[in-house]
């Protein structure tokens, strides 16, 4: 199935790394976030990649157009360097169809951009280039098809240190919760669409507003509830705790590795 990737974000709260690179290619260990987020779904058997492109684009072309696969693979090297076989591979398999969907457009209208790639498909899956997840994907293209419905997203209860405040109408508080305490849930994206979903979509629409408010009002838009383990990385210390579970080789996002590590 075809995954299109959002992959136009700026990255303005990781500014330290997103003035040289955009946001999908901050790294996560060696590799970029976005590597990351294709090695998920290559994992479970989907490997036909297009990539959204907007903010440095030139960046993301290049990474691919110069990938090293020795970088995370095991090779033998032999005639004094001459000569590199691989053991294994992560790409080789991969198609991937980089479109620039515009510098300033929204998530809405990349994904507008990108319909000619994906109209004649029965689904296709999409989402953001920088959040993590162990969610079984599987599982969740089985139920969508039985559901027979356009468009599905994953739902999680919000990490991170925001508080909801409780207050009177005076502003008097009342309670301070943790966000994640409330049960409130949220987009995580890992969204599965069927075609349909662009008769919901018009030009310049945020893909969260309008066409999932029509969506809604239609009966056409699931979510699916998780609990397990979603990281966005949206901030330095959002970057930093990325880093320091792939470091500890127990990312729980690393699936395709044996011993669940890097």
């Amino acid at each position: 199935m075809k995954v299109v990737l959002f992959c136009g974000g700026l990255g303005t709260r990781l500014r330290d790394y997103s003035e040289s690179v955009p946001k999908p290619m901050v790294p996560v260990g060696y590799r970029p976030v976005l590597w990351h987020v294709m090695k998920y779904y290559a994992h479970h058997g989907h490997k036909d990649f297009i990539l959204a492109l907007g903010y440095k684009s030139d960046v993301i072309k290049d990474f691919f157009l110069n990938y090293s696969e020795a970088a995370s693979n095991d090779f033998v090297l032999s005639r004094g360097g001459k000569q590199v076989d691989l053991l294994n591979t992560d790409i080789e398999d991969w198609t991937i169809t980089f479109v620039d969907t515009g510098a300033t457009s929204n998530v809405g209208e990349r994904l507008r951009r990108v319909k000619p790639y994906v109209e004649n498909e029965e689904m296709f899956m999409a989402n953001y280039s920088d959040g993590l997840t162990d969610v079984p994907l599987n599982g969740r293209v089985e139920a969508f098809k039985k559901r027979g419905k356009v468009a599905s997203f994953l739902a999680v209860h919000p990490p991170g240190s925001y508080h909801v405040m409780r207050l009177e109408e005076d502003g008097l508080v009342k309670a301070v919760e943790p966000i994640g305490a409330t049960g409130a849930w949220i987009n995580a994206g890992y969204f599965i669409f069927t075609p349909a979903v662009f008769d919901y979509m018009k030009s310049g629409e945020e893909l969260l507003e309008e066409p999932f408010g029509r969506l809604v009002k239609a009966g056409e838009l699931f979510a699916d509830p998780y609990t397990g383990f979603w990281q966005p990385m949206d901030t330095f210390k959002e970057k930093q705790h990325l880093d320091e579970l792939y470091n500890s080789d127990a990312a729980p996002w690393v699936l395709w590795d044996s011993k669940n590590g890097k």
